[in-house]
């Protein structure tokens, strides 16, 4: 079969990567593809939103599954629009993956569905907001409605703090149309964890657990970013609370939307906080997540092209999914100033270097006749497996540090929390 995977970045690239191991795929091309991407498929020199183009690319090179990567497309209609040609795509509907475009949406489908979450009131106007927090108070959670890259969301520690996300989400307008509209939420506290699952309607296929890690320094210091590293499986989450997360909100958000006409088909990113009271929903993604799916799909034992096709065809519920034993770690090395104003164009060295159990996923990267050089904030996904956690650890942190380019930033803490938990137990 021939595959057409859209979008850019790290979560598309580790996407065509694991199909290629599939031995029903004979071809993958990427639209647009990245650096990475162009060493292993065939990138197309179309934009995510040029649908037209896109399926007229289907058409012509007899393409079998587009599978659809970032959120921006899906809430765009392309899964609508393929499917009104007869043209095979994995991904959400437009309507479907409103779940993740808007955040006042998602949250009236929780009320519905009595799944758990965080008390919440949403506001079209400054005013109004601004006089939510000083009634209630900080620490406070203030987001904007629409897609604003993962950075739409400022954990207020005072109530001053709260004002000024306001006034710039809704005054400001810094993230422009998906700010017109602001979430304040009540601040939960706990651990952090994120489940997605292959979803056809009602039939719901959960991955293992994944944690990422937001901010942009140690010690989860700093702003907020697209995503500084993650890890998989999550230790210190038991089978049981696994289980407890998949009977109380991701089955019961499937089925009710799978009732109410807006059946969900693709990717569930459930990013839930497991407080005191049990877990409770924080966020839904209508896709894979960044960089979760560069430490998921490598334990993924199921051909993940089985998976695609199942869901197309309406027959996920037979798909028998299986994970491989170990873990997976991934650490981000991203370009100096990210994830504010940061500069493009720096010559990336150590590429090539071969370290068993370590693979490297191209985000922000772009392929010249110097080389492989930045063109994102977020640059690089250096990916490792191992029996466990500690030697997953080790062996991408041993890769990264083979690796430069100018200004390179990253983590040296992630998972570190995860290896504390199980030094104790």
């Amino acid at each position: 079969m021939k595959i057409l995977v859209i979008g850019g970045g790290g979560r598309e690239h580790t996407i065509a990567w694991k199909l290629l191991q599939s031995s029903k795929v004979t071809k993958v091309y990427c639209a647009p593809g990245n650096g990475g991407t162009a060493q292993i498929a065939q990138n197309v020199p179309i934009g995510v939103f040029d649908f037209a183009a896109l399926a007229q690319f289907v058409k012509d090179e007899g393409i079998d599954l587009t599978v659809v990567g970032p959120e921006d497309p899906l809430l765009a209609g392309i899964v609508d629009f393929f499917q009104e040609r007869n043209l095979p795509i994995y991904g959400p509907n437009e309507k479907a993956a409103m779940i993740e475009g808007s955040k006042s949406f998602a949250k009236s489908l929780m009320k519905r569905y009595d799944i758990p979450t965080s008390a919440y009131e949403s506001f079209l106007d400054y005013e109004s907001a601004s006089a939510y927090v000083r009634e209630q108070g900080a620490p406070i959670v203030v987001k904007a409605d629409g897609l604003a890259a993962g950075k739409g969301v400022v954990v207020a520690e005072t109530v001053e703090e709260a004002e000024e996300a306001l006034r710039q989400i809704m005054q400001e307008s810094v993230f422009g149309e998906a700010g017109a509209r602001v979430v304040i939420e009540e601040c939960m506290f706990g651990e952090e964890l994120s489940l997605l699952s292959f979803v056809d309607g009602e039939a719901v296929k959960p991955m293992i657990t994944s944690q990422d890690h937001k901010r942009i320094f140690n010690d989860d210091r700093g702003p907020n970013t697209g995503g500084m590293g993650t890890y998989a499986p999550v230790p210190q989450m038991s089978a049981e609370l696994v289980d407890e997360i998949i009977k109380t909100i991701v089955q019961p958000m499937a089925s009710g939307m799978a009732k109410d006409g807006i059946p969900f088909k693709g990717i569930l990113y459930t990013g839930l906080m497991i407080t005191e009271q049990g877990p409770k929903v924080v966020e839904f993604n209508a896709r894979f997540g960044d960089p979760e799916t560069q430490v998921l799909l490598p334990l993924l034992e199921t051909d993940l092209l089985d998976i695609f096709v199942g869901t197309v065809n309406g027959e996920l519920d037979a798909v028998d999914v299986t994970w491989q034993k170990g873990s997976a770690v991934c650490v981000v090395m991203a370009a100096p100033g990210y994830p504010g104003e940061y500069p493009k164009g720096a010559l990336i060295h150590g590429l090539g270097q071969a370290n068993e159990g370590a693979t490297v996923f191209h985000a922000g990267t772009k392929a010249t006749q110097e080389g492989i050089v930045t063109s994102g904030g977020r640059v690089l996904g250096v990916v490792a497996t191992g029996a466990d956690l500690a030697q997953a650890r080790e062996t991408a942190y041993a890769k990264v540090q083979g690796i430069s380019f100018d200004g390179a930033q990253y983590r040296t803490d992630i998972a570190a929390r995860a290896m504390k938990y199980q030094q104790k137990s």
